[in-house]
């Protein structure tokens, strides 16, 4: 029986999920955050390994009885410099001839459509675009949170962050978001969020990003100025989808199928329904569609067709449904 084991590497936690062939779920487990540039490729090695050992162990299988593994990682490929070290985080637990590493946006993709064409959109800490058509692929986004990442919750925080101190001068009114950060942060003056974000110890890229519910709680309490944060992210999001459908080149009459991963989207009525209504129009055709799996599951499909013995559709329901069963999630 071949086994195939998923790595979901994401900004604020990573995922590990060993199948076999029939689409069986052997074992699970989730750790903390695989981001390098945060926690120091060291840190990224030492999470690699006691994951993928903890995980082999759950179902007391030997490495040398794992068939493929694919690890997604964020950021991975965007420091020319630092692939080799990223390729070689996961051995020396994994023997190098077993396992591949790539962006985590291709985990989100594989498991959002099924591996099928189309593009997948994640927005969670930080956010990406990644599609495939005929053959081709393209993403857009996913530059990081200095200058881009438009849509994450780490954007949205920061913009609520801005809009706060805005509220503090008096260029915007004050809305329930002010008293909200007010609280959160335990701020005396407003003038200490700038000690609260810039540190003494500065807050990290996951601390900022966990301040995106409560620009959602405002909004959904009233506050006209966070609910436009999430309709221009919904715009951002969109603008991404657009960018890697024309790279890849599709025909504008085609329904190209999009679909969506990532924490943010836990705010339907807030950024889902506005992405999905700014996905319209501009002469693009696109088949809306609710993700088919979870990322960690797109790593196990994806680890199983780069080993060459792709998940038929049988295994691919039975890993569906034993995963709603387990975990409620798809």
């Amino acid at each position: 029986m071949k086994t195939f084991l998923g790595v979901d590497g994401g900004g604020t936690k990573t995922e590990f999920l060993l199948i076999d062939e029939s689409g069986g779920v052997l074992a699970a487990l989730t750790a903390g955050s695989a981001y390098y540039l945060e926690i120091g490729v060291d840190a990224l090695r030492a999470l690699l390994a006691q994951g993928i050992a903890a995980t082999l162990a759950q179902a007391a299988l030997k490495v040398e009885n794992l068939s493929f593994a694919f690890v997604g990682l964020p950021a991975y490929g965007e420091d020319s410099a630092v692939v080799r070290v990223l390729d070689a985080a996961p051995s020396p637990t994994l023997p190098v001839q077993r396992y591949r590493c790539g962006n985590d946006m291709v985990c989100a993709w594989a498991g959002a459509l099924g591996l099928g064409d189309g593009i997948n959109i994640v927005a969670g800490t930080g956010s990406i675009a990644y599609g495939e058509y005929a053959q081709r692929t393209a993403r857009a986004g996913g530059w990081g949170e200095l200058f881009s990442d438009e849509g994450s919750a780490y954007w949205v925080a920061r913009e609520g962050l801005a809009l706060f101190s805005r509220m503090s001068d008096g260029r915007a009114s004050k809305g329930p978001l002010y008293e909200a950060l007010r609280d959160a942060l335990r701020l005396d003056a407003d003038l200490d969020v700038c000690a609260a974000v810039y540190g003494p110890p500065p807050m990290t890229r996951s601390a900022i990003a966990a301040l995106a519910p409560l620009v959602a709680r405002a909004a959904r309490s009233g506050d006209t100025q966070a609910r436009a944060l999430f309709d221009s992210a919904a715009r951002e999001l969109a603008a991404m989808v657009h960018a890697v459908r024309d790279r890849l080149g599709v025909a504008p009459g085609h329904a190209l199928p999009v679909s969506y991963s990532g924490g943010m989207f836990q705010f339907a009525d807030l950024l889902l329904e506005p992405f999905s209504s700014a996905l319209q129009g501009n002469g693009r055709c696109y088949e809306f569609t609710t993700p088919q799996l979870s990322p960690v599951a797109g790593a196990v499909l994806y680890a199983a067709r780069l080993a060459g013995s792709p998940l038929t559709p049988a295994a691919i329901g039975t890993l569906s449904r034993n995963l709603r069963a387990g975990s409620g999630a798809p």
